[in-house]
């Protein structure tokens, strides 16, 4: 937590429980019982909002049964309000969330987190909800080193520069995109990659959540003709990545490797060969021993 440059503890606004500062609270991405108790706090007990959408941000108040006056804050009015939220942060409690998720992810709020500093105030985040992290957790893919690159440009010419400049990167990468354009960049992320491994996860936290792992090429093809709706993420293999093994591969790969060494050797070998986290291959192994052995 940052302390004021003036010297001395903030103190609570008389209109608010909280200590004067600018507050980065985290919202769910999509199951609204993903707020954590802190984050619902912050946001009823704020002075004042700044939102990237107030509509949005009005029902998950509505839904923790908090009124807090809003105001929106987004990249079309960040550099006019910018002054005026640092000057209120300076004397009360200023709550910043985005539409879901985490702000400053893929938004222009560092710009305000950098001035607030700047100014001296009081920076407190409150973490919690994460589309790119909850979608590489899902993936499958290798999460030791990885790069959120955030949204691919629109215009094609610009994208296929863009996925050049990350075409060398030994790193799992996670990017942001929408339903209508998610077949064309999985394809144009296939000519400028390589037919990687990849997964596309969609509805996170949602009833209808999903994962769905391929090729850049075979997911290009998935897409093409139905787009679904919402933001999604996608997750690529690093370069050099092997495809993603299917469950038959690994249990031929286990059974193999069991019969011939412990169980510890076995999951490294196995993880290593086929390019899978040793955590999957260690339970599966663990499936095989109890007797749930390949058909």
């Amino acid at each position: 937590m940052n302390t004021p440059q003036s010297g001395g503890a903030p103190t609570p606004a008389p209109d608010s429980p909280f200590a004067a500062g600018l507050y980065i609270v985290a919202t769910p991405i999509g199951n609204l019982g993903d707020l954590s108790p802190r984050a619902a706090a912050i946001l009823g007990g704020a002075a004042v909002i700044a939102a990237e959408d107030t509509r949005v941000t009005a029902k998950l108040l509505h839904h923790i049964g908090a009124r807090v006056p809003m105001l929106a804050y987004h990249d079309h009015n960040d550099d006019m309000l910018r002054p005026a939220l640092i000057a209120r942060a300076l004397r009360e409690a200023v709550a910043l969330v985005s539409d879901a998720g985490t702000p400053l992810i893929s938004d222009p709020g560092y710009k305000l987190v950098r001035d607030a500093r700047a100014a001296g105030v009081n920076i407190v985040t409150i973490p919690g909800p994460c589309a790119a992290i909850a979608g590489l957790t899902l993936s499958g893919l290798p999460t030791d080193r990885f790069l959120f690159a955030g949204f691919l440009p629109a215009k094609a010419g610009a994208r296929a520069t863009a996925i050049a400049e990350l075409a060398g990167i030994r790193a799992t990468l996670v990017l942001y995109e929408s339903g209508p354009r998610l077949a064309a960049s999985l394809a144009a992320l296939a000519t400028g990659l390589g037919d990687r491994a990849a997964a596309v996860a969609r509805e996170i936290s949602k009833r209808f959540e999903e994962a769905v792992t391929g090729t850049l090429s075979e997911l290009a093809a998935r897409y093409a003709e139905a787009p679904p709706r919402g933001e999604i993420v996608i997750i690529i293999a690093p370069p050099g990545a092997a495809p993603a093994a299917d469950a038959a591969t690994l249990d031929t790969a286990l059974a193999t490797a069991l019969a011939a060494t412990s169980l510890k050797s076995a999951v490294a070998e196995v993880a290593a060969t086929l390019n899978l986290p040793r955590a999957t291959v260690y339970a599966r192994a663990l499936a095989l021993k109890a007797g749930d052995a390949p058909a």
